[in-house]
């Protein structure tokens, strides 16, 4: 039977790193104190991070100062350390310190099986759920967090902060977005934020979703979508248009010349380069999402942004739930989703009919269907209007009751190929709520900024939503 601990190794890592304590940065960004085995040695290495975290010197005087602080000083282990030869290359027995440390972690999850499916009983796509959250935390050595000390969380935030000076950055600390006004008033897409955007249908939501995973792709990035609504294909299509200029129908047809040949061909290489993925299946529940990211996360730790196209096409996996319900847990499974994975998670809504009777309809958050989870639950939600769509649309009704009568109707309105669009921020759970004016490209279904030298200020703050 393979041994899953080995104390002499253990010694020889603490020894080399008391002995040699330059060692310890390189060590200490691979192991954590609970992939030791003897508690003696867990306490040791928490000791040696507290040195670190202090600007103390990691020896044996303020090793044994802090674990007899702290109750934990074993004066047996601590000899058996220093009697033990240290050695200038530990490469391999850190790596198998940490393999050990994982293989205990997967047979005291075998018995976390047992727990969640036959003491629990719970049902088996729940069950399935827990175990694959698991087994992630495990491959991505993270283990379940316990509560975070003032002292921690003050030093992580102060060094934050130290990071976005160290940047020169004095807008953006997320993902950036390609939108400056945007960009502005969110900070960029924080890793853990559940993002929501919203329209009626035609407006461009998947557009303004694609525009902003092609700014990414751009920044290489990774993205994965799952689009329930649309073919892989299609939204490559619409990709290469923004990406190209190439018309979006031209492209759809082959009508090309030879130029644009070359252009669709150069841009279709560097896709083929970038860590970009698309599920296209259109039946698919949250519990496949999670499963299904969590799996490509692991093999592709550089995705930054996953975009789910879109809500109301989901399903919580459940059966027989009334819809406000599965909502629910759809909308909380994508929240978890994205604090789990600290990635930015964007899931597309539809809107209510009712919004069309109104006089003025720009989304509302109550225009949300089922809105009442996905408001709550969601960071920034974010609606996608287009005002030209509503006017061509009342002008097109003013003709038609003018034939009915008999009268010549003269249209005063002239369709743009390039329209005025506007981005309302209605919520921002960290940063205020406002008006971001855009430009929608129809001919290639993309979205930029209105100024592109970013000199005109086109946004508008409206107050500061913290609930």
């Amino acid at each position: 039977m393979t041994e899953l601990h080995n104390i002499n190794m253990e010694r020889s890592v603490l020894s080399s790193i008391i002995f040699n304590p330059v060692l310890f940065e390189d060590v200490s960004s691979k192991l954590n104190p609970n992939d030791f085995y003897l508690p003696a040695h867990k306490h040791i290495f928490s000791a040696m991070l507290e040195c670190e975290k202090t600007d103390l010197p990691i020896d044996e005087e303020f090793l044994k100062k802090i674990l007899s602080q702290n109750n934990a000083f074993n004066e047996q282990a601590m000899l058996d350390i220093l009697s033990t030869n240290w050695i200038p290359n530990i490469g391999a027995y850190v790596q198998e310190i940490k393999e050990k440390s994982i293989k205990r972690q997967l047979v005291a999850l075998s018995g976390d099986i047992n727990d969640i499916t036959v003491e629990k009983d719970l049902p088996a796509r729940e069950a399935v759920d827990a175990v694959q959250q698991k087994l992630y935390q495990i491959t991505q050595e993270s283990g379940e967090k316990e509560f975070r000390e003032a002292a921690e969380m003050t030093h992580a935030t102060i060094e934050h902060i130290k990071e976005m000076k160290a940047r020169g950055n004095t807008m953006i600390t997320g993902l950036d977005v390609g939108f400056y006004n945007l960009n502005k008033l969110t900070t960029g897409f924080n890793s853990g934020d559940f993002i929501v955007i919203a329209a009626r249908p035609s407006m461009g939501k998947t557009a303004f979703c694609l525009s902003i995973a092609g700014h990414c792709l751009d920044n290489n990035k990774g993205v994965a979508i799952f689009s329930l609504e649309m073919p892989a294909e299609q939204l490559m299509l619409r990709m290469l248009s923004a990406k190209t200029s190439i018309p979006l129908q031209n492209l759809k047809v082959g009508n090309l010349e030879e130029y644009e040949w070359t252009n669709l061909s150069n841009a279709a290489d560097e896709f083929s380069r970038k860590k970009f993925f698309v599920n296209d299946q259109g039946n698919i529940n949250i519990h496949q999402i999670r499963a299904q990211l969590r799996k490509l996360k692991m093999k592709h730790p550089e995705i930054s942004l996953c975009i789910v196209d879109y809500m109301q096409l989901m399903t919580s996996g459940g059966g027989g739930k009334e819809r406000h319900l599965e909502v629910s847990e759809i909308s909380r499974g994508l929240k978890l989703l994205a604090r789990e994975l600290d990635m930015p998670v964007i899931a597309l809504s539809q809107l209510n009919r009712s919004l069309e009777n109104r006089d003025d309809k720009r989304p509302m958050l109550s225009d949300l269907r089922e809105s009442g989870a996905i408001e709550q639950d969601a960071d920034i939600i974010l609606f996608v209007y287009r005002g030209d769509i509503y006017k061509e649309r009342e002008e097109k009704e003013r003709e038609e009751k003018a034939k009915k009568e008999g009268k010549e109707y003269k249209s005063t309105f002239v369709k743009q190929e390039v329209e005025d669009a506007e981005i309302l921020i209605s919520k921002n759970r960290n940063g205020p709520i406002g008006t971001v004016e855009v430009k929608f490209d129809k001919k290639y279904t993309r979205f930029k900024d209105k100024a592109r030298d970013y000199s005109e200020q086109s946004y508008t703050i409206t107050k500061i939503d913290l609930g």
